[in-house]
Order: structure tokens, then sequence, then C-alpha cells
């Protein structure tokens, strides 16, 4: 079994910074892909980023690209994302993924592992 616990969460004013980390333990394995998703009340759980083991990452949307960072140390078995020029739109609970498989995936049950999700206020 794998647990992902994330951290960094808190309240910001729109257009600061947060840092998410996401740190893998348990049985982990070699070369999966993590990812980082988002959800608010009543909608369904939003794709943010992904990342492989080789660093290459995807992002879900343009407003995301350009203020979102993933980024990995496999030495460490962490995950992070770095969120710059937050807006209020952004406020969520924000869920570290991590998938058996290499390949990176947008979608979330292709997921096989969960952190309990860390809470990002973005106030206006």
């Amino acid at each position: 079994q794998v647990q992902l616990v994330e951290s960094g969460g808190g309240l910001v004013q729109a257009g600061g910074s947060l840092r998410l980390s996401c740190a893998a333990s348990g049985r982990t394995f070699g070369r999966n892909a993590e990812g980082w998703f988002r959800q608010t009340p009543g909608k369904e759980r939003e794709f943010v980023a992904a990342i492989d083991w080789s660093g290459i990452s995807i992002y879900s949307r343009d407003s995301m690209k350009g203020r979102f960072t993933i980024s990995r140390d496999n030495a460490k078995n962490m995950v992070y994302l770095q969120m710059n020029s937050l807006k209020p739109e952004d406020t969520a609970v924000y869920y570290c993924a991590a998938r058996v498989s290499v390949a990176v995936s947008t979608v979330s049950r292709e997921y096989d592992y969960w952190g309990q999700g860390t809470q990002v206020t973005v106030s206006s």
C-alpha cells in the first residue's frame, strides 16, 4: 500500500503564492506518474497537473500553465505544486495522486492512490 500526505495549503491573498508538497511512503514504486487534482464543493475533481518519472509534465489548461509548476524529487519520494499569482477561483481542496503506471494521465479514475487533501483558500 502507498500513502500520500499533502501539506502546504492555507489562506493566501490573491496574487500570492503557495507551494504544496506530497510525501509518498509505504510500498512506494519506481517510475510511477503522479498528479495534482483539486475539488470544490458540489463539483467533480478537476485535473491540475501531472508529472512522469523523467520530469515531463502536463497541465490542465492555459490558465494554470504559467502560474502552476509541478515538480518531483524522486530520491525523496516527493511531489510539489508551486502555485503563483493565485486567484480566488483557485480556492479548493488540492489532492495528490499516484499511478502505478509510468504514463501521466488527466483522468482521476486512472490514479490508484490518493492523499487526504489540503485546503487552499485565496481571498480577494
